[in-house]
């Protein structure tokens, strides 16, 4: 019987492509630098970010004062687009996901979500009505550690057998993404039963955004899949 379920968060519980994004591409175009003069830093420092090394609004600053374009102004306007994309996603869910959550809920199951995120995106997670919903936020930029690294998956056990006041052990979680960061394998290789989250996917694969082919998760069909929110509810008994 599963007795916690973790989620993985962008693409699973909230999609960014639901929302005009505002990505890399934008930000070097609004600051008026070059997109590879931009990218020589903001692509290398994805990782710092993703654990808390440093902060997107720390480099958004630094390539701006290293490329002479630094205005209080300009540096508040482009933050500011950044966490109103964020925070669209959070406004956009699949109607499904809350109803889902309340049914586990009801059946007495922990949830946990586990995810790789910014300085920003773990504001966001945490301001937000969704995170009500969760037993623990187990946030790569918090912990220091992310996904595929098998201690983050360590991390959140402990976290939600503290909650539960018992030991919860791999076996006896679910963990549910839609593929991204190795995910899927490195939960299965930790112990959990691992589904794929595919409702996102099918979603974005129909958007008229050019290369969305290349951006989102493909079908992995090593693992279960869950077409819909709801599905995961018939997940809840391990065979």
């Amino acid at each position: 019987m599963v007795k916690a379920v973790f989620f993985d968060m962008y693409e699973t519980l909230v999609s960014l492509y639901k929302v005009e994004p505002y990505l890399g591409f934008h930000i070097s175009r609004d600051m008026g630098v070059p997109e590879p003069v931009f990218r020589k830093v903001w692509d290398p420092s994805e990782a710092e970010r993703t654990v808390g090394k440093s902060t997107t609004e720390g480099i958004i600053e630094r390539i701006m004062r290293e490329n002479g374009v630094y205005s209080k102004e300009l540096y508040d306007k482009i933050i500011a687009k950044r966490y109103a994309s964020q925070r669209g996603a959070f406004a956009k869910l699949n109607g499904e996901i809350i109803p889902m959550l309340e049914a586990l809920k009801k059946r007495g199951i922990k949830l946990g979500v586990i995810s790789n995120c910014f300085s920003e995106e773990t504001m966001i997670i945490k301001e937000s009505a969704l995170a009500a919903h969760f037993d623990v936020l187990c946030l790569s930029y918090d912990l220091g550690v992310c996904k595929p690294d098998a201690r983050i998956f360590e991390k959140a056990l402990d976290n939600i057998s503290c909650v539960s006041g018992s030991k919860i052990l791999p076996e006896d979680c679910l963990f549910v993404g839609d593929g991204g960061s190795s995910e899927l394998q490195s939960s299965s290789s930790f112990g959990m039963k691992a589904v794929q989250a595919v409702w996102y996917i099918n979603e974005s694969l129909k958007l008229p955004i050019p290369g969305i082919e290349s951006k989102v998760s493909k079908i992995m069909p090593d693992f279960p899949q869950a077409e819909t929110p709801m599905e995961i509810l018939k997940y809840l008994e391990r065979s």
